[in-house]
């Protein structure tokens, strides 16, 4: 048991009166007993924080938003509407109505919304991903600008580092980026291109084209 002169039972005490000033200005807390919020932390009314979650730092969460279970967010802004589950952002923007997670991790410098769903397993650095974007499944954009309505399929890179510096990869509104394709930047995919699932891009597409680079398949007859 903790007394009340113990430094442990002070912090608790403390962040229990923040959790409780948040939920008397109408932020729903699900479990006030495990959840984390700084000092410097704001959220608006109608938003519900469920268990487990940490709010660190200069946060800011906008109205109507559900916020966790088990989220670390630290220095970030969430604007309105905006749904985050299971996951970690540092240093990130999430524009209206947007959808993080499970597992996402949006690293410096992510940019993300509105209207954009970032999945599970899904890695943003130091990238713009405009309005109604979809990157659902394994993927790294790194030092990229996504553009209006893109799809990116499982399993996408940008390949944004080069062993000294790092480059940028640009894709045109209504792209579709095919499962398993690497984009080797520096390159730009155009408006309304199309890449083919299992590519490595190595030089810009343009607008409206479809982009292949992969092997020709090749199958062999098996010796009994």
């Amino acid at each position: 048991m903790c007394s009340q002169t113990d430094p442990l039972f002070a912090d608790q005490s403390q962040r229990l009166r923040r959790v409780r000033k948040l939920a008397e200005a109408g932020v729903t807390i699900v479990d006030p007993e495990r959840t984390y919020i700084d000092s410097g932390v704001k959220v608006a009314v109608g938003t519900q924080i469920f268990p487990g979650t940490h709010l660190r730092g200069n946060t800011v969460i906008g109205a109507r938003c559900v916020i966790g279970p088990d989220c670390y967010i630290e220095d970030s802004i969430i604007e309105d509407d905006c749904r985050v589950r299971y996951s970690v952002l540092e240093e990130a923007r999430v524009r209206s109505e947007t959808t993080i997670g499970p597992y996402a991790h949006l690293r410096p410098g992510a940019d993300v919304g509105p209207n954009v769903r970032i999945g599970n397993f899904v890695e943003v650095k130091a990238s713009r991903v405009r309005r109604g974007a979809k990157a659902g499944h394994l993927t790294y954009l790194g030092d990229a600008d996504v553009g209006e309505d893109v799809n990116i399929g499982a399993g996408t890179i940008t390949c944004n580092y080069d062993g000294k510096d790092k480059h940028h990869t640009n894709i045109g509104k209504h792209a579709f980026i095919g499962s398993n394709t690497s984009l080797v930047a520096p390159v730009s995919i155009g408006d309304d291109a199309f890449v083919g699932a299992g590519s490595t891009i190595t030089e810009d597409v343009p607008d409206g084209d479809l982009a292949l680079g992969r092997a020709r398949q090749v199958n062999k007859k098996r010796k009994d």
